[in-house]
């Protein structure tokens, strides 16, 4: 009988699955995805399958209803469940209907933006990200506490979800990558088991990672990412076409080089695939993620050759694999896992510290600071006025205007009431973030540039003012936010003074 993809992870055999993508419109009774997982499941060399959820962006069959076509299966088929489509009720939705149908391993993301829908673009939802889905996740497996009837809590039946999350190495700027580090931490503590990073091809930043974690004495099983190419797909991936998936100039230059061959470079993208699988295999990944292909008969072959290779092949191919961009930043700047911190401050000049900013801090000092300044007297003074008394609430009324025209001026506040401009160092995730981010980047990044191309990544900057001060160990180590949308309309202000928002019992 098959190992389960939970018990493959926790010993010490390297687990190979497949990545399954769905369609769009109504399956045909030869479905060729449904029997391309079969046949791989039916296959020793094959732990389990992952069934994406939405790639790109695009509306398509959702993947639980590819995983009910595997129910025999149930223990090693994987379900990608994003946030983009549906709220947090919706989500938590999902995940009963995926107990009770017995599917526990769930890939947790927050989701590429939107780009189609009838018979035009919908809203986004994102209502939460990855982080709180796993947090979701965690709380239900613990026994989720809801208040029943008669407004008692009582909790609900555990589940036993075997949660992972996603990581996005391939960014080559400083203020990019470590925010994506520190989200990565932050997902493990919400409970990620397992991580698989992002799609590129530098093995250097696979093993960035482990140092990384090592560093941060953060103890998780690796999940490999390998995806065999094909001109086409290289080309849209060099193109930034596809959140998070990267190919380079230095590679795109051997795929066009390759791809006029007689085989159109067919045994060079098998064997760039092969040799990722060495190579994830020799670094200590619990295993490797492989998409790409169609056929059941491709995957074995990749498979198999891999296997061929001899016990210490792996370090050459690690050298051979890395197709990196100019200047590429990485966490461990030396090839050996030494103990190398996050980056302290230096000389280094960040445009993005300007003197507004500078004047945000000082009155966040002066009167939102937590027990220090002005804050214990304006404290008292919300106190007085939260009370159901006709002046008092005209009172109220007035500072909510003065602060929302305020805040809208400086900041362009959304007014959710809930506020993050002081954990985005002062730029407001619900305006400034296409996904509404509260504990750090999506992987859609881009150089620099928001994955919907419009502005610049809202974290890169947040970087660049957390690490001029030499703050950006608090943010990396805070606890995870998510915002309360039933005080969307309300005072801020007196929300954090009466401990209402998500900052309530932090110092």
């Amino acid at each position: 009988m098959k190992q389960s993809f939970k018990h493959a992870l926790a010993d010490s055999s390297f687990s190979i699955g497949a990545e399954i993508v769905g369609t769009r419109g109504i399956p045909q009774s030869n479905t060729n995805f449904i029997s391309l997982a079969r046949d791989l499941l039916a296959d020793e060399r094959i732990n389990y399958v992952s069934l994406t959820d939405n790639p790109g962006g695009n509306p398509m069959l959702p993947p639980d209803w590819t995983a009910r076509q595997l129910a025999d299966f149930a223990p090693n088929v994987v379900i990608h469940l994003a946030c983009k489509d549906a709220n947090r009720a919706g989500l938590e939705s999902q995940l009963w209907r995926y107990a009770a149908e017995g599917f526990e391993n769930i890939l947790a993301l927050t989701g590429d933006l939107p780009v189609d829908g009838y018979p035009t673009l919908g809203n986004r939802v994102f209502d939460i990200d990855s982080v709180s889905l796993l947090g979701m996740m965690t709380a239900m497996n613990a026994g989720l506490p809801v208040l029943n009837r008669k407004r008692k809590i009582e909790h609900l039946t555990p589940t036993s979800f075997f949660a992972g999350g996603v990581v996005s190495p391939f960014k080559s700027r400083e203020n990019e990558l470590l925010p994506q580090y520190a989200k990565l931490l932050k997902k493990i503590r919400a409970g990620a088991n397992w991580i698989i990073p992002q799609l590129g091809y530098d093995m250097r930043k696979f093993a960035d990672i482990q140092r990384f974690l090592e560093q941060n004495n953060a103890v998780v099983p690796l999940i490999g990412n390998a995806y065999v190419l094909t001109k086409g797909i290289a080309s849209l991936f060099h193109r930034g076409q596809l959140a998070g998936c990267v190919v380079t100039d230095s590679l795109m230059e051997q795929v066009e080089k390759h791809a006029t061959g007689a085989d159109k470079g067919k045994q060079f993208f098998k064997e760039l695939a092969a040799k990722q699988i060495a190579v994830f295999k020799g670094l200590g990944y619990a295993g490797v993620h492989v998409g790409g292909l169609e056929k059941p008969e491709a995957f074995f072959e990749i498979i198999d050759t891999a296997h061929s290779y001899s016990q210490d092949d792996w370090k050459e191919f690690y050298a051979e694999i890395q197709y990196n961009k100019p200047d590429e930043f990485y966490f461990a700047p030396s090839e050996a896992p030494t103990e190398i911190p996050i980056p302290k401050n230096t000389r280094k000049r960040f445009f993005n510290v300007s003197p507004f900013y500078r004047f945000s801090r000082l009155v966040h000092a002066l009167a939102f600071h937590r027990g220090r300044g002005f804050y214990p007297i304006i404290k008292r003074l919300y106190q007085f006025l939260d009370q159901q008394k006709p002046l008092r609430r005209c009172v109220t009324k007035a500072l909510h205007q003065i602060e929302y025209c305020s805040k809208f001026f400086l900041y362009s506040c959304a007014d959710c009431g809930d506020c993050g401009l002081p954990d985005t160092a002062y730029l407001c995730p619900m305006n400034r973030c296409s996904k509404n981010q509260r504990n750090g980047p999506c992987g859609g990044s881009r150089n620099g540039r928001c994955e919907a191309d419009d502005k610049d990544c809202v974290w890169t900057i947040a970087y660049d003012r957390l690490r001029h001060f030499e703050e950006w160990e608090r943010f990396a180590s805070a606890p995870p936010i998510c915002h309360n949308a039933a005080l969307r309309g309300t005072s801020a202000w007196a929300n954090l003074y009466l401990d209402r928002d998500h900052s309530a019992g932090q110092e």
